[in-house]
């Protein structure tokens, strides 16, 4: 987390091209998959709606050569049992039927005990995917959206927006406490960024917003952003609009359908192809 302190030189302050060096999220999806590769489940908390059907969307026509999938986890657990089922019935008996990808940005035991739970219900051999964060692209994504809500200079280099209209930035997740731990990578790379201390809250937990409001007003910063680092379905919006509200700060809008979403989905997918085991 970062109260105010020196950046070191050395964190990266913006990523726009992707490496296929090993690690997480560095393998793209190839161009040719056969018939029989595993399908890509999203699995969306929530009822999902516009945002998880648009993700979808994106995926699909960046990359047609894959099998997408869409599950609601709101909707029924079952589903998802359901659509592993048929995927498994599309494949080779025990060939690696699905890689279910969570529309999360970080861990969230809620949504990946249904998903465990619909996995061994359907006995499908099917992978299932890290969260799609922390990652140089959904910091740059948070200050995209934080910029388009006018609580944040743009990117620089365009020379837009030089005054900073805030002076603080509280990056607000949901997941419980691991979730704001693992939203630490995040809050550095949005830091370095936008050169503003920036502190990771839960909307469901401890540290909460308040918590993160007062730690920032003691360093000096009376001027406060809340950037929800969501994609939109884990919480009921007003929620969130109520957070900010409780602290007096500006509010942006949850990543969304972001193409950093879109791309973390397919990276994620294919990071995942080359070790497909039961879970």
């Amino acid at each position: 987390m970062n109260d105010g302190h020196h950046v070191p030189q050395e964190l990266p302050v913006r990523e726009r091209s992707f490496r296929t060096s090993s690690g997480r999220h560095r393998r793209p999806v190839p161009a040719h998959l056969p018939p029989d590769a595993p399908a890509l489940v999203l699995a969306a908390p929530g009822i999902g709606g516009d945002v998880a059907t648009a993700v979808k969307t994106i995926v699909s026509v960046d990359h047609p050569q894959l099998d997408v999938r869409l599950v609601n986890l709101g909707d029924s657990k079952a589903s998802l049992a359901e659509t592993l089922t048929e995927c498994a019935a599309e494949r080779p008996a025990g060939a690696p039927a699905a890689i279910v990808v969570p529309l999360v940005t970080g861990p969230h035991q809620q949504v990946y005990r249904a998903v465990r739970e619909a996995v061994a219900e359907s006995d499908v051999v099917t992978t299932i995917a890290d969260p799609l964060g922390p990652h140089p692209l959904l910091a740059e994504a948070l200050h995209v959206k934080l910029s388009e809500s006018g609580l944040a200079r743009a990117d620089r280099m365009r020379l837009f927006n030089i005054a900073a209209p805030v002076d603080g930035i509280i990056v607000a997740t949901v997941g419980g406490p691991e979730a704001v731990r693992a939203a630490d990578a995040t809050v550095v790379l949005l830091a370095a960024r936008l050169t503003l201390p920036v502190v990771a809250a839960s909307l469901d937990a401890s540290p909460g917003v308040g918590d993160a409001a007062q730690r920032l007003r003691n360093i000096g910063a009376s001027r406060l952003a809340l950037a929800p680092f969501l994609i939109g379905p884990e919480v009921d919006p007003h929620k969130i609009t109520k957070a900010a509200e409780s602290v007096g700060a500006g509010c942006s809008d949850p990543i969304g359908a972001h193409s950093a979403v879109a791309q973390l989905v397919a990276l994620s997918y294919g990071s995942s192809l080359t070790g497909v085991d039961p879970e």
